[in-house]
C-alpha cells in the first residue's frame, strides 16, 4: 500500500519523535529553537561541522545518531538551508521541503523545528508543499513483495512553528494547488491502455464536486461545429475524441473569463509520420498540457479563487489505421482556413488551431494561454529547465515571466514575427503545418497564431518540463505537473480581485 503523509503543526516545547530536524544557514550555526536543542545534545557544533566540511548550503545535511538531552528516539539531522534572500523567493523554501523529504529515510514520526525569522507563514507552507511534492509516487501498478515491513506506512511531520493560526492558513491555501498539481502528475503518469479521451473526461468530471462547471463535446458535436483539424487527428483511433470544457465562476456573473487550452494527446504514435520505436512509450505523457489545465481548474476552484475562468481541452490519440489522416491531406479547419497535412506528427497544433479558434467564438476570454508538450525542438533550444514562452501581447508575456521566477517553473520568451510565418505558407492551401528543421518550436507557435484573432494569448512549450526531466528537489519522478503552480501564480497576483 502507498505510504499516508500526515503533516500537522504545533508550537515548541518539541515532543519527542524518532527523527528531530533543525536547520542551519549557510555559515552559520543553527539558531533559535534548534540551537538550543543542539546545545542541549552537548556536541560541539564548531568541531563536528569543521570535521564533516558541513556549509549549510542547500540540501546539505549533517546526521547524528539521536544524543542524551535532546527528544529524539533515532536521529537528530541538521540540514543546511543556503542564504535566504529576497531575490531568491519563496521557491527557495519549497526546495528546502524537497530536499528534506529525501533525507528521511524510513522514520515514522519526524519533528521540524521552524522557528527562524525568515520562516513566515508563506515560507513554512512553501516547505509543506515541497514535502508533499517530493513523498508523491506513482505506484498503483507495482504489486507488494511479501511483508515488507521496511517503510512505515504512515509518515507522520509535525512542524514547529511560532504562528500555528497563520501558518495552518497558509498551508491550506497552498496545499490546493498543489493537489491541483498532482492531479496534473496523476493523469501525465497514467498508461495510454488506462487513460484515453473518454477516460480522461471522465476524470474531469470529477471537478463537478468542487464547483467547477464541466461540459464534454462528442464527435458528433465537434463534428457540427467543423472542428475537423481536431478531429482529423483521432480518425485513425478506435477511441473517439473529446473536448472537455471546464468553468470555474468566482467572480462577476458579466466579467470575462480567463482561458487556458490543454493539447490533451493521449497517445502519439506519430501516425504515418510514424516516431521512432525509442522512447515512443513516453507519448503517453503528450497531454501534459490538458493535464495542467485541470489541475488548475481543480486548484481554483478547491481555494475559491474570486475569478472567471474557463479550462479547454482537446483529447484525442494520434493512431494509424487505414482510416488515419494522410500527409498531403487538406483539412478545413473551425476558423475556415484550409490546413495543409505535410506531417501527421505535428498533431497537436491541429488539435490547438481548433480549440483555441471555439473558445475565442464562444466566450469572448480576456486572455487565452494554451500548453502544450509541442515540439522537441524547444528541448533542443531550452533543455528541461525553461519551458517556451511566446505571446502577441507583451503584458501578457511579462506577468507569465514573473510568475515562472515567483514559482520556479521558468520561462524563456521566443520570438515570433514575419519571417518565421512565411515558413508556414502552402502552395496548395492556406496553411502547412510545419516549416522544415530550423526554428521548429516558433514555426509551431507561428501557425497556432494564426487562429488566435486580437485576444492576448501565450503559448506555452512545456514538451521539456512536462515530463521526462531530470529530477528535482520535489520531483523524484517521472511527471512533474508544470504549468499548474505558475498559472494559479499569474491568476492570484494578477487577475483576482
Amino acid at each position: 500500500m502507498p505510504q499516508s503523509l500526515v503533516i500537522e503543526t504545533a508550537v515548541l516545547p518539541v515532543k519527542p519523535a524518532e527523527t528531530l530536524v533543525i536547520y542551519a544557514a549557510e555559515g552559520a550555526a543553527p539558531g533559535g529553537a534548534g540551537a538550543d536543542l543542539f546545545a542541549a545534545s552537548g556536541i560541539d557544533w564548531a568541531r563536528v561541522s569543521g570535521a564533516s566540511r558541513f556549509s549549510g548550503k542547500p540540501g546539505e545535511i549533517l546526521g547524528f545518531p539521536a544524543p542524551n538531552g535532546v527528544p529524539a528516539e533515532r536521529a537528530l539531522i541538521v540540514l543546511g538551508a543556503g542564504k535566504t534572500t529576497e531575490a531568491a523567493g519563496l521557491s527557495t523554501f519549497t526546495d528546502r521541503g524537497g530536499s528534506l523529504m529525501a533525507k528521511l529515510g524510513r522514520a515514522a514520526t519526524v519533528g521540524i523545528v521552524l522557528d527562524g525569522p525568515e520562516l513566515t507563514p508563506a515560507a513554512v507552507a512553501e516547505m509543506v508543499a515541497g514535502l508533499r511534492l517530493r513523498h508523491y509516487r506513482f505506484d498503483r501498478y507495482k504489486t507488494p513483495k511479501g511483508d515488507d515491513s521496511s517503510e512505515p506506512s504512515t509518515l507522520t511531520l509535525t512542524l514547529y512553528v511560532n504562528d500555528k493560526p497563520a501558518v495552518d492558513k497558509a498551508i491550506a491555501d497552498r496545499m490546493t494547488v498543489v493537489e491541483g498539481q498532482l492531479l496534473a502528475r496523476e493523469l501525465i503518469n497514467e498508461p495510454a491502455n488506462v487513460l484515453g479521451p473518454v477516460e480522461f473526461a471522465t476524470r474531469i468530471e470529477a471537478l463537478r464536486d468542487l464547483g467547477v462547471e464541466v461540459e464534454i463535446l462528442e464527435p458528433e458535436q465537434m463534428q457540427a461545429l467543423g472542428m475537423n483539424a481536431l478531429l482529423a487527428v483521432a480518425q485513425g483511433s478506435a477511441r473517439p475524441a473529446r473536448l472537455g470544457i471546464m468553468r470555474w465562476q468566482g467572480g462577476k456573473p458579466d466579467e470575462a473569463p480567463l482561458a487556458f487550452i490543454g493539447k490533451g494527446v493521449c497517445f502519439d504514435t506519430g501516425g504515418y509520420s510514424i516516431k521512432t520505436a525509442a522512447g515512443m512509450e513516453d507519448m503517453k505523457g503528450d497531454m501534459g498540457g490538458a493535464a495542467a489545465v485541470t489541475g488548475l481548474l481543480r486548484g481554483l476552484a478547491a481555494r475559491k479563487a474570486p475569478v472567471n475562468v474557463v479550462g479547454v481541452v482537446g483529447l484525442v490519440e494520434n493512431m494509424i489505421d487505414a482510416t488515419a489522416f494522410r500527409p498531403g491531406d487538406i483539412i478545413k479547419a473551425m476558423s475556415g482556413t484550409f490546413i495543409e497535412i505535410n506531417n501527421t506528427d505535428a498533431e497537436g497544433r491541429l488539435v490547438l488551431a481548433d480549440a483555441l479558434w471555439y473558445v475565442q467564438q464562444r466566450f469572448k476570454p480576456r486572455l487565452m494561454v494554451n500548453l502544450a508538450t509541442l515540439t522537441g525542438a524547444i528541448i533542443v533550444a531550452l533543455g528541461h529547465d525553461y519551458a517556451g514562452l511566446f505571446s502577441n501581447d507583451d503584458e501578457l508575456a511579462a506577468k507569465l515571466y514573473a510568475a515562472g521566477l515567483a514559482t520556479g517553473e521558468k520561462l524563456w520568451r521566443m520570438p515570433l514575427g514575419p519571417a518565421y510565418d512565411k515558413l508556414i505558407d502552402s502552395r496548395f492551401a492556406d496553411i502547412k503545418q510545419t516549416g522544415g528543421r530550423p526554428g521548429g518550436a516558433i514555426v509551431a507557435a507561428q501557425f497556432l497564431q494564426r487562429f488566435v484573432k486580437d485576444t492576448p494569448w501565450a503559448h506555452l512549450d512545456i514538451a521539456g518540463t512536462a515530463f521526462g526531466a531530470p529530477g528535482t528537489e520535489t520531483n523524484a519522478g517521472w511527471a512533474s505537473g508544470f504549468g499548474v503552480t505558475l498559472l494559479d501564480r499569474l491568476v492570484r497576483d494578477n487577475y483576482e480581485k
